[in-house]
C-alpha cells in the first residue's frame, strides 16, 4: 500500500467509522471541489481500501468489518423493511434461530406480537429486544461475548446450537459474492452460523443490497443452502441464476 496523504488518511478513517462516505459531504468537510474528492476516492479504490458506489464509496472490507454502530445505521430503512418481511413469513407457534447481525435484529424487533415462539439466539441485542415479549420464549447460547457487537461466539455456542432442530433459522452475512459464497469475518461466528444452517428445517438469509458489493475472508456456506433470500433490491444476475437453479426464493421487501 502506498503512503497516504493526511486527507486520504482522514477519508479512510471516516469510512471506517461510518462504513460509507459521500462526495458531497467530503467536499464540504475538507473545503475542496467534488472533483478533488472523486480523485481521492479513486486513489483509495485503486489501493483496494475503498469501493466506489453511487455518490461516494464504502469500506472495501476484505478483512475488517465496519464498526457495529456504523453497520446499524447503514441502510437502516432497508433493514427495517427486510425485518418486517421476514417476520411476516414466520408463523406463530414455531421454533427459530436468530444469529448475529443488524438485519437479524430488525427481524427480532418485527416479531413483536407473535405468539408461541421459541427463539434461540447468540445475539445479546436480540435478547434485549425479545425479553419484553411474554409470548416469545428466548433461549441464550453459552460462549464468549464479543464486546464489539454483542455476539456470543465460540465452541460452546456451536455445541449448544447442535442440541436443537428448529423450524426456521434467520441468518445474516457480511458479504455475498457473485459466485454465491456467504462470507463473514470471525471464524468463531462462522462456525455458529454453519451449525444454525445445519439444524434448521427452513433457512432465511436476510441481507440488504450493500452485501452484494462487499467481501469478507471467512466462508459461512453457499447461497444454495438457504431457502429464501430476503432483501431490499433484486440481486445481481449471477445470484439470481444461483437462486433459480437451487430453488431459493427471492423476497423483495417493498
Amino acid at each position: 500500500m502506498q503512503d497516504l496523504s493526511p486527507r486520504l488518511e482522514r477519508i479512510l478513517e471516516q469510512a471506517r467509522e461510518a462504513g460509507r462516505v459521500t462526495v458531497e459531504e467530503l467536499a464540504t468537510h475538507f473545503r475542496v471541489t467534488p472533483q478533488t474528492i472523486r480523485r481521492d476516492l479513486n486513489e483509495l479504490c485503486d489501493q483496494r481500501l475503498l469501493k466506489r458506489v453511487h455518490g461516494g464509496a464504502v469500506l472495501a472490507t476484505g478483512i475488517e468489518n465496519v464498526k457495529y454502530e456504523a453497520r446499524r445505521l447503514l441502510a437502516s430503512e432497508e433493514k427495517q423493511r427486510i425485518g418486517r418481511r421476514a417476520a411476516e413469513l414466520i408463523p406463530d407457534n414455531c421454533s427459530l434461530f436468530i444469529n448475529i447481525g443488524t438485519t437479524t435484529e430488525e427481524v427480532a424487533r418485527a416479531l413483536a406480537g407473535h405468539r408461541g415462539l421459541m427463539a434461540i439466539t447468540n445475539n445479546i441485542n436480540v435478547i434485549n429486544i425479545l425479553h419484553t415479549q411474554p409470548e416469545i420464549e428466548t433461549i441464550v447460547t453459552g460462549g464468549v461475548l464479543r464486546h464489539s457487537d454483542g455476539g456470543i461466539v465460540g465452541e460452546q455456542a456451536t455445541d449448544f446450537i447442535r442440541q436443537f432442530k428448529v423450524d426456521y433459522a434467520v441468518i445474516g452475512a457480511s458479504a455475498i459474492e457473485e459466485e454465491g459464497d456467504l462470507l463473514d469475518y470471525d471464524y468463531r461466528e462462522v462456525r455458529v452460523s454453519q451449525a444454525i444452517i445445519e439444524n434448521a428445517r427452513t433457512v432465511f438469509l436476510v441481507a440488504d443490497h450493500m452485501k452484494f458489493s462487499r467481501s469478507a475472508p471467512v466462508r459461512i456456506g453457499h447461497l444454495s443452502q438457504v431457502d429464501r433470500l430476503i432483501t431490499d433490491e433484486m440481486p445481481p444476475p449471477s445470484l439470481r441464476r444461483i437462486c433459480e437453479e437451487s430453488g431459493v426464493r427471492i423476497e423483495i421487501a417493498a
